[in-house]
C-alpha cells in the first residue's frame, strides 16, 4: 500500500487485492460502501435484505476480483454486482408484498414540491412516507432505474451499463416511473414540473416508445 495520505486508485487497490494484499479490498469497499448501501436499501426497502444482498455482493466481488478487465470503472463493476444481488432478491421475493423503500428526501426530477419544504417535522415525515410508499409501489424494473438515475445521480449511460440495458430502455423506464409517481403522491404536497431537473437526457420529456422507433424499450 502507498504512504499514508496518498489515495491509491481503485483499480490499483483491486490489483493489490488479487496479488494478496490483505487490506486492499477492505479499503476499496470502505471507499464505496455508503453509495452501494444506499442503492441496496432503496431497491429492497428492508435493511436486513439490503445488508444480506450487499454482503452477498461483496463476497462475489472478493472472489471475482481477478476477472476484472478494466472495461469499466471499478466502482461501476462493484455497483453492477450489488445491483445483480438486489435483483436476485427481488426475483425471489416477487410474490411478497413490497415494503416501503427507504428514501431520504432527495427530489425526483419531474416531481417537485409545490411549496418550500415544511419546517414542521410531522409534515416532513408524512411527505417522506408518501414518497417511500410511492417508490415501493413501482415495479422493480422501473424502481431500480429511477433510484440509480434520479436518487443516486448516476448518469443514464452508467445506469444502463449497471443494469445491462440499452440507454433508451433506462430513459423510458425512468419516464414511466415518474409518470406513475405523480398520481400516487399526496394531493397538494407535490406537483409535476414541465421538465426534469436531474441528469441530462433522463428528463420527463423522454419521447414515447412508439415515436422513438429503434430508441425505445429493448427487452
Amino acid at each position: 500500500m502507498s504512504a499514508p495520505g496518498s489515495r491509491v486508485p481503485d483499480e490499483e487497490l483491486l490489483r493489490l487485492h488479487v496479488d494478496g494484499d490483505p487490506d486492499a479490498f477492505g479499503e476499496l469497499v470502505k471507499r464505496h460502501q455508503d453509495r452501494m448501501w444506499a442503492v441496496a436499501l432503496r431497491t429492497l426497502g428492508d435493511p436486513h435484505d439490503a445488508a444480506d444482498a450487499l454482503q452477498d455482493a461483496m463476497i462475489n466481488a472478493f472472489r471475482r476480483a481477478a476477472s476484472f478487465r478494466s472495461e469499466s470503472a471499478v466502482t461501476t463493476w462493484l455497483h453492477r454486482i450489488v445491483v445483480n444481488a438486489c435483483l436476485d432478491r427481488v426475483r425471489h421475493a416477487a410474490a411478497r408484498p413490497a415494503d416501503p423503500v427507504a428514501f431520504d428526501g432527495t427530489e425526483i426530477p419531474g416531481v417537485a414540491p409545490a411549496t418550500q419544504p415544511s419546517s414542521d417535522p410531522a409534515e416532513r415525515t408524512a411527505l417522506r412516507v408518501d414518497l417511500e410508499q410511492a417508490l415501493a409501489s413501482l415495479p422493480a424494473d422501473q424502481r431500480l432505474p429511477l433510484i440509480l438515475v434520479d436518487v443516486e445521480g448516476f448518469p443514464v449511460a452508467e445506469a444502463a451499463e449497471l443494469l445491462g440495458l440499452p440507454v433508451g430502455t433506462v430513459k423510458s423506464r425512468c419516464a414511466r416511473a415518474r409518470a406513475k409517481l405523480v398520481p400516487l403522491l399526496a394531493p397538494g404536497r407535490l406537483s409535476t414540473t414541465g421538465n426534469a431537473t436531474g441528469n441530462q437526457g433522463a428528463g420527463a420529456d423522454v419521447p414515447s416508445e412508439t415515436s422513438r422507433g429503434t430508441g425505445g424499450e429493448h427487452r
